[in-house]
């Protein structure tokens, strides 16, 4: 006698995938509540500091004042936005690919590590103020230098994170894919950074924070369009709820991004929460 789709669905639920449903549940309401209940106070203690007082009003403007400023710009707003959003995106992705490809070089090779770790380093070091006029010399001042320049300043934690992912696989996964016939080659494009993807993903959202908020600031030193112009108008201009339009649509554009991070780590790999439940 064939099994009722009713009577899987009932015997799927067992007690165990109902604990982890509600620790998920719970989970997610208290990653989600702190920030949120933390944030609305910080708002309200902002308006209320900028309507008591003038001067707080004229600096920092007030989030009702923000608001307006946001909502009659934001046609302007939205056209250098998705400028500073093309030019982070493509700068993202060619530093994954780019990053990946020298984590993996660095894993591999102990050459291609004494090479290219204190060049990855020094980039790093190096800061965005001093080095960001070199490449709008070289590039002009189009979307290519702001891409070229996100690009390098999100490559060092990708390709660390690559690197010390591999390291930390376990020796058995590549014994038991080599036994079994697999090439070297195969078994580390198929196998390695299979299980190292998460700790990929660990330097991917590093790099990720960071990446529209250098598109801005490369912007912001010289360019024709984008966020970083926008701000430096409104700064220039003494426009202190401009400034504030400015600045948190990066951060709403960066968490946007960090957003989809997670969502493709998750759907690619599943929840991490899932290896901390009992």
């Amino acid at each position: 006698m064939k099994e009722t789709r009713e009577a899987r669905m009932n015997r799927d639920i067992t007690p165990e995938a109902t604990r982890r449903e509600k620790n998920w549940a719970y989970t997610g309401i208290a990653r989600i509540l702190p920030p949120a209940i933390l944030l609305i106070l910080a708002v309200a203690a902002w308006e209320l500091a900028a309507r008591a007082n003038s001067e707080v009003s004229r600096v920092w403007a007030s989030p009702s004042l923000v608001w307006n400023a946001t909502r009659l710009n934001a046609d302007a707003l939205l056209r250098n936005l998705s400028v500073t959003a093309y030019e982070a995106l493509w700068g993202f992705a060619l530093a994954i690919i780019l990053g990946i490809t020298f984590g993996v070089l660095l894993y591999i090779s102990k050459l291609a590590n004494a090479t290219f770790m204190p060049l990855l380093t020094a980039a790093q070091t190096l800061p965005l103020i001093s080095i960001a006029p070199f490449f709008l010399w070289f590039f002009g001042f189009d979307e290519a230098g702001k891409i070229a320049l996100v690009t390098v300043f999100s490559l060092f934690p990708i390709a660390i994170q690559t690197s010390r992912g591999l390291a930390a696989v376990p020796r058995y996964f590549a014994d038991v894919a080599l036994t079994c016939g697999a090439t070297p080659t195969w078994t580390l494009w198929h196998v390695l950074l299979r299980v190292a993807a998460r700790q990929i993903f660990s330097g991917i959202r590093i790099a990720g924070t960071y990446v529209c908020a250098t598109a801005a600031t490369a912007e912001y030193m010289g360019s024709r369009r984008g966020i970083g112009i926008f701000l430096q108008s409104a700064y220039n201009t003494f426009q202190a709820p401009l400034v504030w339009s400015a600045t948190l649509s990066i951060v709403c554009m960066t968490g946007a991004l960090m957003a989809v991070i997670v969502i493709i780590e998750r759907l690619l790999l599943g929840d991490p929460a899932e290896d901390s439940i009992d």
